[in-house]
């Protein structure tokens, strides 16, 4: 039997509950104190790999992030034109002598690489690698008009046969290079890891590719697009979310001879560096076929470029043509920022 005393003592007890019941849930509510973005950089595949994500353990952030640098690594061994022991170089040794049986991922690689040379009419080719073998930008160095003329009938994606069972060139001059779209690839790959790691807000990038999950504290993700002329210029600003973006530019690669440009986008038409456009950049769902695609419409130039793009669903994209002119597709008519 409860008495007045123990009544009260019962009614206090029952208010030191609700008020601790009370706390816990504002506390709960807190993010975690430790929250925080979390951001790792390692150089390779010829780049600056950047890795940023929000997670309230700095743990676990190292740990996914490390998990992304070893599929980087892992990729980078399997289509490195410059790893004597990639599974590249073994292509490219050697499908030209006869059939050979490739791993499951790396005929996907290539098989998108076709689908882009198809719609594209031949622009996009992973075949310009019969001539862009040559130039060494580093050395200063490009292939003459000798060299060109004799390799550039080997450039023509026509010339690779391949179906389920494995790969053989048709040319024997043929040689293969997945730049245009392996940095893209492997960007997806790391978001993929991210998301099986729990992680919701992050950005990979590597080089001109990045795609991101996400925003960035309930905004938009701000990524500054390189002026092509100017070394450390922003020429545009853009806001996004839970998208990818990808640049090509004649900047990334090149030296001067003679006043004139050599730099890596090589036309596979003329096995020389390109003339279209200064720079091309597109967003879309994924960072491999962005990739592909601002080499694509780099090459095309603004007319024929963005009239692929405005062709596809989900994309978007901005040229500056070789004058310093910016062409936007439909879903970019009005700019964010320009300098």
């Amino acid at each position: 039997m409860l008495t007045r005393r123990s009544g009260i003592r019962y009614r206090t007890h029952k208010a030191v509950i609700r008020g601790f019941c009370t706390l816990l849930l504002f506390l709960l509510s807190l993010p975690p104190a430790a929250a925080a973005w979390h951001q790792q950089q390692r150089d390779m595949m010829g780049t600056r790999i950047s890795v940023e994500l929000w997670h309230d353990e700095p743990a676990v952030a190292a740990q996914c992030s490390e998990q992304v640098f070893s599929e980087m690594r892992r990729i980078e061994a399997l289509m490195s034109t410059y790893l004597d022991s990639s599974e590249l170089s073994f292509i490219n040794n050697n499908a030209a002598i006869s059939a050979l049986e490739i791993s499951d991922e790396m005929r996907q690689i290539i098989e998108r690489s076709l689908y882009f040379s198809k719609i594209s009419k031949g622009v996009f080719d992973i075949t310009y690698a019969s001539v862009g073998y040559a130039y060494d930008y580093r050395e200063r160095q490009r292939p003459s008009d000798t060299l060109v003329a004799s390799k550039l009938p080997a450039i023509d994606y026509r010339h690779i046969e391949l179906d389920e069972h494995g790969i053989r060139f048709k040319n024997a001059a043929v040689r293969i290079d997945l730049g245009g779209i392996a940095k893209g690839y492997a960007v997806d790959r790391a978001i993929v890891l991210l998301q099986e790691c729990g992680i919701t807000q992050a950005m990979v990038s590597a080089g001109g590719d990045s795609r991101i999950i996400g925003d960035r504290a309930g905004r938009p993700w701000i990524i500054g697009i390189q002026h092509p002329r100017k070394t450390d210029g922003i020429a545009l600003r853009l806001p996004l979310s839970d998208s990818a973006i990808s640049t090509s530019g004649d900047y990334e690669r090149f030296f001067i001879e003679n006043g004139q440009r050599i730099h890596h986008i090589i036309n596979p038409a003329t096995g020389r560096s390109s003339r279209a456009s200064w720079s091309a950049t597109v967003t879309g769902p994924d960072a491999l076929t962005t990739d592909a695609l601002s080499t694509t419409i780099f090459i095309l130039g603004a007319v024929d470029g963005l009239a692929l793009i405005e062709s596809l669903e989900e994309f978007d994209a901005i040229i500056i043509d070789n004058l310093g002119k910016v062409h936007y597709s439909s879903g970019f008519m009005e700019p964010t920022s320009t300098e």
